[in-house]
């Protein structure tokens, strides 16, 4: 079973209210063009959060880049960082890849600015992204980040909840001393809000607090505080957190093996849930419910609620969720004797596990497999689960992780008592400053020391901002050359070490009789004309989050779910391929209309595993290999111009997208790969 622990989002610093009357007066502050910006922004935010955020999703998305482009549109830089917040905010249980985008936008643009709320909100959110991934450190180096600022801002509404997700960080890798120390320093913040410490936040502390005591196996303290939490809560009327503390009492009675107290409790978080429209809240308590009938050998209920679940989660998109269930519907086949029926959900459970990169589904889909492998007689596939199903086991709380959480710790520790010393030192240097002003000195003999230390100090400054330039040259010539996530790695160790990703998704695009062409223009015109139209493309994949790997004559070369994994690769690259593929249609025409010679482009596109990392010690290169990027250049190889041609594979990861459509090939042969399926692409009429 899932315990949940309660994780504070932070979102914006506003109210939130309720009622379509309220609604339609902010709708209307909002339209008001009398009203100032900051006035109609806050409006148009409030209106999305109380009315559109969980209810009609796709309308919040509307509206809030409707207002971020009315922010940016008007200068409001805070606004655009807290809309691009809100949009993360947003995207967070749908698309985690592409909430991490807007939220990294966020981030950037309010360090610009020195707006310390706004890169609070973004290291929060970024934090509880990475901790559902199953990434503890990345986590704990958002909030940690986020605290500091806090701290450095006294941004005490704030503190406290980067202090309780620090807590569930440390309570996730099993530290339980650490996630109290920081529960109970939540706590003494709060107390220290006074009347601002809303005994409801108070409430949401001592429910995780409980849940510490649960993992401890202190179920009868767990439960202590779980009731005392949700006396609090319910007189409060926070119907999402009681809905929690129902689920997290089912979970502990089912531990107690007191399985009809939890299916109790469980049903009333389901009908919870159900009455907030919480829909991803609803596929992991339906996956709960799940777990506690197949507990009782109800195996026949634990798969009809795991495949409520399944139905759920896959119309959601919710990777995580619906990955569970699929294990859980696998497991109840396993106990029912069909093998094979459980392979098939555990294998898809696993692969939307690993899109996800959610370390302990894949754990659990492994063992699932295992298990049914060996019962289907198949001990070599068994024993390859079993390998798969340890090293996930280990990855999870492996001692370099801790090691990695004790250093940052320990860094944090540092960091502050710097600070702390450093604002002391200062402060003793502006008393000495005010002594020395103070004192009648006789200047004149003086001057022309002070004139010599003045030009020595402007000599300084100059080189040390010349200094400063070259390197910022330096860091902006690197970024071009490698991806910001290897250059790091290269710049901190020397050298950056080859990795093998699972699934990303490969571009190529070929100039169709470019030849031809390069006999008709002067070198200087083709090579201007190539220019136009490799800026276009590089252009286009920094916007649809896309590695550039290289150019190859009038070949181009790109891809998407590198060097950091993502769920959204395959999307962003075909996305990416028909804005290349109409950028030189127009300038077909355009050339057309002149008279002139003009490029036709072929595409192809294809999605498998790859193995990435740098080449060379001299004019070092980016590169990936394997037999994913042989079949991409036989994708487009094979295609046709003005088309964007696909694999099976590819496709079978977009069939289901409605802005899409795909007219089928059959099976097409491919140099050195025989036939092989493929289909051309292109934007659907509902898509466009």
């Amino acid at each position: 079973m899932k315990y949940l622990t309660f994780c504070f989002l932070v979102i914006l610093s506003i109210s939130r209210s309720n009622g379509q009357a309220v609604n339609d007066s902010l709708y209307r502050v909002w339209k008001d063009p009398e009203q100032a910006d900051s006035t109609r922004l806050i409006a148009m935010n409030e209106f999305v959060i109380s009315g559109y955020f969980n209810a009609k999703p796709d309308s919040a998305l509307y509206f809030l880049e409707l207002a971020y482009a009315f922010a940016k549109e008007r200068g409001q830089q805070k606004y655009m960082v807290d809309n691009l917040n809100l949009i993360g905010f947003h995207y967070l249980p749908r698309n985690d890849s592409l909430a991490l985008r807007y939220l990294a936008q966020g981030l950037a643009l309010a360090k610009e600015i020195d707006y310390a709320e706004g890169e609070a909100t973004s290291l929060k959110n970024t934090g509880t992204i990475q901790m559902n991934r199953g990434n503890p450190l990345p986590a704990l180096e958002a909030y940690s980040e986020g605290l500091a600022i806090s701290e450095r801002h006294q941004l005490e509404g704030l503190r406290w909840k980067f202090l309780v997700n620090i807590g569930v960080v440390y309570s996730r890798q099993n530290n339980y001393p650490k996630a109290l120390e920081f529960y109970h320093r939540a706590l003494g913040a709060l107390t220290e809000l006074g009347e601002k410490g809303s005994p409801q936040f108070v409430s949401m502390v001592l429910f995780n607090i409980g849940g510490v005591y649960s993992a401890q196996g202190e179920y009868q303290k767990c439960l202590e505080k779980y009731r005392e939490s949700l006396v609090v809560t319910e007189r409060a009327g926070n119907k999402t957190l009681a809905a929690a503390i129902h689920a997290n009492m089912g979970e502990v009675y089912g531990k107690l093996g007191e399985y009809e107290e939890a299916l109790s409790f469980l049903q009333q978080a389901l009908a919870d849930y159900q009455d907030l429209q919480e829909r991803p809240a609803i596929v992991t308590t339906l996956q709960s419910i799940a777990e506690v009938q197949f507990a009782l050998d109800h195996f026949e209920r634990s798969l009809a609620f795991s495949e409520q679940g399944i139905t759920l989660g896959r119309e959601l998109g919710f990777k995580v969720g619906t990955s569970a269930c699929l294990t859980l519907a696998g497991k109840a086949h396993w106990k029912m004797g069909d093998n094979t029926k459980a392979i098939a959900n555990c294998t898809e459970g696993l692969s939307l596990a690993r899109e996800a990169a959610t370390l302990k589904e894949q754990q659990q889909a492994c063992e699932c497999l295992y298990r049914a492998y060996r019962g289907a007689g198949r001990n070599k596939e068994a024993l390859n689960f079993h390998e798969q199903m340890v090293v996930l086991r280990d990855s999870m709380f492996n001692e370099e992780n801790t090691k990695k959480i004790t250093r940052l710790e320990m860094q944090y520790d540092f960091d502050k008592k710097e600070a702390a010393t450093r604002a002391e030192q200062e402060k003793k240097d502006a008393i000495a400053a005010e002594e020395l002003q103070r004192q009648k000195l006789v200047r004149n003999g003086f001057i022309g020391g002070f004139a010599l230390v003045a030009l020595f100090a402007g000599v300084f400054l100059t080189q040390r901002n010349r200094i400063g330039r070259e390197k910022k040259r330096s860091e902006e010539l690197l970024l071009n050359i490698l991806p910001e996530e290897v250059a790091e790695e290269l710049k901190e160790k020397g050298e950056a070490e080859a990795r093998h990703i699972d699934q990303v998704t490969v571009l190529f695009t070929d100039f169709k009789g470019f030849t031809a062409m390069s006999e008709a223009l002067s070198p200087k015109d083709l090579v201007k004309d190539l220019h136009e139209c490799f800026s276009a493309f590089d252009r286009i994949c920094e916007e649809h989050g896309l590695e550039k790997i290289k150019t190859i004559g009038d070949a181009y070369m790109a891809a998407g779910g590198l060097p950091t994994p993502n769920t959204t690769h395959a999307m962003d690259v075909i996305r990416a391929a028909f804005e290349m593929r109409d950028f030189i249609a127009d300038g077909k025409a355009r050339k057309i209309a002149a008279g002139l010679p003009y490029f036709e482009i072929r595409i192809g596109v294809h999605t498998g595993p790859v193995v990435a990392g740098i080449v060379g010690v001299k004019k070092f290169q980016y590169d990936i290999w394997g037999d994913t990027v042989n079949t991409a250049s036989r994708m487009e190889s094979s295609g046709e111009v003005g088309h964007v041609n696909i694999s099976g594979t590819t496709y079978a990861l977009l069939k289901d997208e409605p802005e899409f459509s795909f007219t089928p090939r059959g099976k097409v042969q491919a140099k050195g790969k025989g036939e092989m399926e493929m289909f051309f692409g292109d934007r659907s009429s509902e898509g466009a």
